[in-house]
Parts: structure tokens; C-alpha cells; sequence
């Protein structure tokens, strides 16, 4: 899939060394619980890759069209865990610190929806992130998401006590998304 300035695609062998410094970065992985080691960052990309052939979609890789970068990636992952709200799909991102600021994430998120409720057929695409997550809670937004505070929820992948805990949720049905 393509945007004006990014290529969404499946994940490549030469993806695992940048997405592994990406992760191990401590400001891009501010709102997780920690950073991830290069075998951790190695089995989240094979996970990735699994799950496209399951579900049809998945996180896809980022590459600046211009420069053929890869910077991250976006997409749609089913969300599984014990929360009431759940199984539903989810729009995420993760990008590199140098490809904050240029509005790749909505970019990249807008096609990503597209792709949810054209060729995936969904009725509704979620997003939820740590309460402290203004710059993503800002992304959704623009996405025309609107909170549900009714669903704001404790992350139970994330300790008890951690400021982390707290996490926030986002909905956007079919047919509302911004252009």
C-alpha cells in the first residue's frame, strides 16, 4: 500500500536492524513498560509477519518513498487480551525519533483505516494508548476517533502501580473517517 510519501509493505529481512535500535530507544518506547532487546524486537517482527497471513493484515512496515527508509511501522492488530471491550482491531504506530514531526504516523494511519473498513470489511477500528500518551491520544483524534471514557481501563500487561497502568480508548466506526 502507498501514501503520498510513505510505502506501507510487508516486512523485510534488512527492516530487523532498525526496527531493534527503534525499540531500544528509550524515548520511543516512553509509553511501554520497557525497551526491547534485539531478540525480543526479532520475535515481535515474526509475530507481525505471522499474523498478516492470518488475518489478511497487520503492522506494516514504513519506507519513505523518497529515501526508501524504513522508519517503523503502522497497521491494524486484532487485540485479544482480557479487557470488556475486546476482541477488536486496533490502528497502531511506532516510529523512529527521526520520523516524528512530519505527520507520517497520520498518514500512514489514515491508509491503514482505509484499508480496515475497505478490504478488511470492519465495522469499527479501536486504539488505545497510556493515559500520558498525548502525542498518539493527538493522532487518534485527527483520525476522527473519539474517546470512550467509559473504556478507559487498567493495561493488564502492565505492572500494578505503574504510571504506565492507566490506558485510554479510542473508537472510529466505518464511515468516519477524515480525510
Amino acid at each position: 500500500m502507498e501514501t503520498e510519501r510513505l510505502i506501507m509493505r510487508r516486512w523485510r529481512e534488512s527492516d530487523r536492524e532498525p526496527f531493534a535500535a527503534l525499540n531500544a530507544d528509550p524515548e520511543v518506547m516512553e509509553h511501554f513498560p520497557a525497551t526491547m532487546t534485539r531478540a525480543a524486537s526479532d520475535a515481535f517482527a515474526d509475530r507481525i509477519e505471522q499474523r498478516f497471513d492470518e488475518h489478511g493484515y497487520g503492522l506494516w512496515a514504513l519506507e519513505v518513498r523518497e529515501s526508501g527508509e524504513f522508519i517503523g511501522f503502522t497497521g491494524l492488530a486484532l487485540q485479544t487480551f482480557d479487557a470488556p471491550f475486546l476482541p477488536a482491531v486496533e490502528v497502531g504506530w511506532r516510529l523512529a525519533r527521526k520520523a516524528w514531526g512530519h505527520g507520517y504516523a497520520i498518514e500512514a494511519a489514515r491508509r491503514a483505516v482505509a484499508h480496515g473498513f475497505g478490504e478488511a470489511g470492519l465495522e469499527e477500528i479501536i486504539s488505545m494508548t497510556a493515559l500520558s500518551n498525548t502525542r498518539s491520544q493527538s493522532v487518534m483524534r485527527r483520525l476522527g476517533m473519539t474517546r470512550d471514557h467509559a473504556c478507559d481501563f487498567e493495561h493488564p500487561s502492565v505492572p500494578e502501580g505503574s504510571p504506565l497502568r492507566p490506558h485510554v480508548l479510542y473508537r472510529l466506526g466505518r464511515g468516519s473517517l477524515i480525510a
